[in-house]
């Protein structure tokens, strides 16, 4: 009897790496696939997953385990539903979470259909994630390393694809995987995780919507929330809601950013106080299964790192309304809204302005 087929989404580091030799040791057949998903050019311009030299360790890596390796050009894909978002939000004051929209609509749904393509029964990734099937389908929980957990970046996934998914990294943690990899042979099981967004690794989100637009930045006022100028700031693009560091203006006591002001071209800060808000708005609601009818309690994570907090959330047409127990700082418009029972996703949105 032949084994199952899983196609195995090869990034070209450690985690995708190990994922593949985990799932070749249980006996699957594993085929790897790179996306192109952005052209190095510079420094500035590619970070570590999106590099030439990545799909060269993810070919390595392939060629170690003794499995086919293919790279499929999805860069045009990348550029309109990623990229070109993620400049646009930025230019009118919003905090974009990209690696959400890759992961929706790029990565994985894409990828899903490669699979299908090479007669693959499965999909696997890298994430640290943990799934759990029964008779309603699939739950997509919170990896078992809290401090790696990405089932933030994941609400949006289909339930199709989540059906055919396998993350076998979600139930162990980062130093687990590393030592797995070399127990395993993996040539790049000491690789560096990668820090930054793939196509801004410098962090200069204002100098990349430059590059890629051909247009300056359009320099404006930094304000106090009653209105009062303090300073001036090179453009909007980059601020986001809670950042404190960068923002040009000296005062006796730290300022962060309230708002940013798109209609304006303003950046209004004041103190850490002034940033706590117990509700919000979010839309663009995606639910991991079905769309609940009623209001209902859960946690809510309003950025990666935020440790989700509860609230009652209320379900809409198109997205949901979140009120906090208690109130939290820097509600972000633009960033993703993602909705816990427990470990379990529920499912998420965009935090609106």
């Amino acid at each position: 009897m032949s084994a199952e087929r899983v196609l195995v989404a090869m990034s070209g580091g450690v985690d995708s790496s190990v994922t593949a030799a985990l799932l070749k040791e249980q006996g699957y057949e594993v085929v790897g696939v790179t996306l192109h998903l952005w052209d190095a050019s510079g420094d500035s311009q590619v970070g570590r997953c999106c590099a030439p030299e990545d799909r060269d360790d993810a070919r390595r890596s392939c060629e170690r385990l003794g499995v086919p390796h293919y790279v499929i050009d999805e860069r045009d894909a990348f550029r309109s539903t990623v990229v070109d978002p993620f400049i646009e939000a930025n230019r009118a004051g919003l905090t974009p979470s990209p690696c959400v929209a890759c992961n929706q609509h790029v990565k994985l749904t894409r990828l899903w259909q490669l699979a299908k393509t090479f007669g693959a029964s499965y999909l696997a990734t890298g994430h640290y994630v943990r799934l759990s099937r029964n008779s309603c389908g699939t739950a997509l929980l919170r990896g078992l390393d809290q401090n790696k957990d990405q089932s933030y970046f994941l609400y949006g996934v289909p339930q199709e694809v989540l059906s055919h998914l396998m993350c076998p990294l979600g139930e162990l943690v980062k130093e687990e995987s590393r030592l797995e990899a070399k127990r395993l042979g993996m040539p790049n099981w000491d690789k560096p995780d990668s820090q930054e967004l793939c196509f801004v690794p410098d962090g200069d989100v204002s100098g990349f919507v430059e590059r890629q637009t051909g247009q300056l930045a359009t320099p404006g006022n930094i304000v106090d929330h009653d209105g009062q100028q303090l300073g001036t700031h090179s453009g909007i693009e980059g601020f986001t809601v809670g950042q404190r560091r960068g923002i040009g203006v000296s005062a006796n006591e730290p300022r962060y950013v309230l708002h940013v002001l798109k209609e304006s071209n303003e950046i209004q800060v004041g103190p850490r106080s002034a940033l706590l808000r117990d509700s919000f708005q979010a839309s663009s609601a995606c639910w991991t299964q079905q769309r609940p009818n009623s209001a209902f309690r859960g946690d809510v994570r309003i950025r990666y790192r935020h440790e989700p907090a509860q609230a009652t959330i209320v379900p809409s047409a198109h997205g949901f309304s979140v009120k906090f127990d208690m109130a939290q700082s820097a509600i972000a418009p633009g960033q993703a809204a993602v909705i816990y029972d427990g470990d379990r996703v529920v499912g998420g949105g965009i935090i609106e302005a």
